[in-house]
């Protein structure tokens, strides 16, 4: 295929998983990423862009799309008084230490190992999504000491080995402890410029062979996928909005888990090639 028909293709694909991507985060709330990464993956693939480091490619511009949405969402959520910044200070440090650690190994391991961990990970959530109950507590407050000093770089290394911002970890610990929903999202919001910013950086220096990376890719971040993505979401997280305004979303989260659970077992099948 002529290469300026290839990229047209990669643009048209890529608007049409930003759009998806934004409508969903502005109706379900959940992150981006855990659509944006599986999406790309697909994407690259059918446009030939395989190879050992075709999954660091997508966890890289993912998230390198949550530094953006993340920190307007951060900015509109402080607005309204909702971000716990305790909370964000005393779990940051610890998700840096995570997120750091989580690019070092996810640069390290082949595609097909990090579609493993992908899909189960993004079982787990999905089934979470799923089944899981807002009545539901680990505690009565946000863990401090030892609990935060295990659970902060943990969330931030295994956000980084799925691609994805705070929403999809944060927000459940942080309802499991007692913290309000709308200031679960709120402060989630931040858990994902914490984690994206520093494992951006190292993804960005990551060498990726010409031979399997899209064009205007620099280290594992592809700044097409990026720019389109951001343009996209800007454009439908608010149509997202309104639509949750407009109509019940539990069972459309329900019908998300679904999908989620599905994509996740797609990824696993894949990873161990059957």
């Amino acid at each position: 295929m002529p290469e300026m028909d290839l990229l047209l293709m990669m643009l048209g694909l890529l608007m049409v998983i930003g759009a998806l991507a934004g409508v969903l985060a502005g109706l379900l709330g959940v992150g981006g990423g855990i659509v944006l990464v599986p999406a790309y993956f697909y994407a690259f693939q059918t446009l030939g862009y395989g190879g050992p480091q075709l999954m660091q490619m997508c966890l890289a511009t993912s998230l390198a799309t949550i530094i953006v949405t993340s920190l307007r969402s951060v900015m509109s959520h402080n607005k309204k008084g909702a971000v716990d910044w305790e909370i964000l200070r005393g779990w940051g440090p610890g998700i840096v230490v995570g997120a750091i650690l989580g690019m070092l190994v996810a640069a390290s391991l082949r595609s097909t190992t990090l579609q493993g961990i992908f899909g189960v990970l993004a079982l787990v959530i999905g089934l979470y999504m799923g089944f899981g109950r807002a009545e539901w507590r680990l505690g009565q407050a946000m863990p401090k000491g030892l609990g935060r000093v295990i659970l902060s770089p943990a969330m931030g290394f295994l956000s980084v080995l799925m691609g994805i911002g705070g929403g999809s970890f944060g927000v459940p610990l942080m309802s499991l402890f007692n913290t309000p929903i709308h200031r679960a999202v709120a402060t989630a919001a931040g858990f994902g410029v914490i984690i994206a910013v520093p494992s951006v950086i190292g993804f960005l220096l990551l060498p990726i062979d010409a031979a399997h990376r899209p064009p205007l890719t620099i280290g594992a971040v592809n700044l097409v996928a990026f720019a389109v993505t951001i343009a996209m979401t800007l454009i439908t997280t608010p149509w997202g909005v309104k639509l949750a305004h407009a109509m019940d979303p539990k069972p459309l989260k329900r019908v998300f888990a679904l999908f989620l659970t599905l994509v996740a077992l797609n990824m696993l099948r894949k990873a161990l090639g059957w």
